[in-house]
């Protein structure tokens, strides 16, 4: 009786592990139509965007401290890596602002006091004022220079006013523009070019630490808008004027952009960290959920349509993404995982015709593109360089019945004929073969032809791991700490894209045939 008993759990214990093994190599076909007769959406040619912060190496959060030397006063400019990794863009868009940006006064015309933040519990964000002084401003412009970056640079929003006396939050009276004017004048006096100004940070809506209430707040960037005109004479140099940078809220937006009225703002920004807290514990699931995912897709709708109707000369940017706030997941930000969240938000967002996605941060914090103290890129870099290098600004509709774990987006390809797709396999359990199937725009000699794709997968198959593997090569640093080549693999065109569980390919098929792209 016991060896039949012992027998029976033998068999039981391999019958699970062939249906465990089944499981975990299971594969599906998937057919996808492209719609390629015309296009839904379009953005900025340089859509991709990443920022710098103004944060102090005592910023932290949750018993740590994530930032170190990597604010706007601090960040080490002459560090190779930074350079090489901001000029593989050619160009990477840099947008300099945050939290503490409302709080920085400009070492220039009649200002003679210059402060380092300090911490003030009784402050804005627990920092005293800070200063930015024009010795930093020539390094900063220095290396933009030298790395070709597109700015954005945030200006003081609560210069000249003064805390209301009924609430704590709001702030009142007119912005006064005399420090953003003198800074201006010293900036075009250098010859340094600025691609916009944006006006505050996060103090739309109900604010963050402080608001300011729509109407005062279109007033202010109709005189941002007057003072860059006058500036700037030539409207072909002109830099663009950009707000509110902040959350989102239906009636303060609608109200600011019809108050601001036409042919003031140049873009409408908000800014989305939807994964919540950096320290919640549930993080890594919710990068890898659709479902928690798809909740942000109303909000990206909603900012789309008060653009579209009350300001539809500018356009809808995300100003500020970092995913979770707070500096980000210690354990997921700066890792491949968060590359199913942060692709994903780029493929959403185009669709929704936004214009610029900026990822918060270039360098620091937890959520950083590049490592806070080594400088070498996490996954999330290489993700947005093949982005920014494959995806061109005309965006086509994507469609496919299979898995809501297979997200699928497709532009017309940047620089070269044909399409190209953006796959994202958040699916622990299941392969995914894709047919792109819209027949009747593929050329005739489809067959003949190669198919470049590019296979992003985590080092080891940890989904946590900070190292990238390209068609299963870490990307790492060469010698002379250059960007490696991001080479793809050539495939026959008329095979499927094979799509790993957990991973992401970007495939361009110059043979697909879109109107749309002609």
């Amino acid at each position: 009786m016991e060896l039949v008993h012992i027998c029976s759990s033998v068999l039981l214990l391999l019958l699970c592990l062939l249906v465990s093994e089944s499981a975990a190599v299971a594969e599906e076909d998937v057919a996808v139509k492209i719609e390629g007769v015309t296009s839904i959406a379009k953005t900025d040619d340089n859509f991709v965007c990443a920022t710098l912060d103004w944060w102090p190496a005592n910023k932290c959060d949750y018993n740590q401290c994530p930032w170190g030397n990597a604010g706007v006063l601090n960040l080490d400019l002459k560090n190779k890596i930074l350079s090489n990794a901001i000029k593989a863009f050619n160009p990477l868009r840099i947008r300099i602002g945050g939290s503490l940006q409302d709080q920085v006064v400009y070492k220039v015309g009649k200002v003679e006091k210059c402060p380092y933040f300090k911490r003030r519990d009784d402050r804005l964000f627990g920092f005293s004022n800070g200063c930015l002084p024009m010795h930093r401003w020539d390094e900063l412009n220095y290396l933009f220079n030298q790395t070709g970056a597109k700015i954005t640079f945030g200006l003081n929003a609560l210069r000249g006013r003064k805390k209301s006396d009924v609430d704590d939050v709001l702030w009142v009276g007119d912005w006064d523009p005399q420090n953003a004017r003198d800074l201006m004048e010293y900036t075009i006096s250098k010859g340094y070019q600025i691609d916009s100004y944006e006006l505050g940070n996060e103090l739309c809506g109900g604010g963050v630490s402080a608001r300011v209430e729509a109407e005062q707040y279109a007033k202010d960037t109709i005189a941002l808008k007057e003072l860059v005109k006058e500036l700037y004479p030539n409207v072909t140099t002109r830099p663009k004027v950009l707000g509110p940078a902040g959350f989102y809220d239906e009636q303060w937006f609608n109200t600011y952009i019809q108050t601001a009225g036409p042919g003031v703002l140049d873009g409408v920004t908000h800014h989305i960290y939807n994964l919540g807290a950096g320290v919640d514990p549930t993080l890594i699931d919710k990068v890898q959920d659709p479902y928690f995912l798809d909740q942000i897709a109303q909000t990206h709708k909603d900012v789309s349509i008060s653009v579209q109707q009350f300001g539809p000369w500018s356009g809808a940017w995300v100003g500020e993404a970092g995913g979770a706030y707070n500096s980000g997941g210690k354990d997921v930000s700066h890792t491949f995982a968060n590359g199913f969240w942060y692709l994903d938000q780029l493929g959403m967002t185009s669709t929704f015709n936004h214009k610029v996605f900026c990822r918060q941060a270039l360098i620091g914090g937890n959520y950083a593109l590049l490592n806070t103290t080594t400088f070498i890129p996490n996954p999330d870099y290489y993700g947005s360089l093949l982005w920014h290098r494959l995806m061109g600004n005309k965006v086509l509709r994507a469609m496919h019945d299979s898995s809501p774990y297979l997200r699928i987006y497709s532009h017309c390809s940047k620089d070269k004929s044909g399409i190209t797709v953006l796959i994202i396999n958040m699916s622990n359990s299941t392969s995914f073969n894709v047919s792109i199937v819209d027949d009747k725009h593929l050329n005739d000699n489809e067959s003949k032809l190669q198919r470049e794709e590019y296979h992003l997968t985590p080092e080891d198959g940890d989904i946590q791991s900070s190292v990238l593997l390209l068609n299963g090569t870490p990307l790492r640093l060469n010698e002379s700490l250059d960007i490696p080549e991001l080479n793809p693999v050539l495939v026959d065109a008329s095979a499927a894209i094979r799509v790993a569980s957990r991973s992401i390919v970007f495939a361009t098929l110059t043979g697909f045939k879109a109107p749309a792209c002609a």
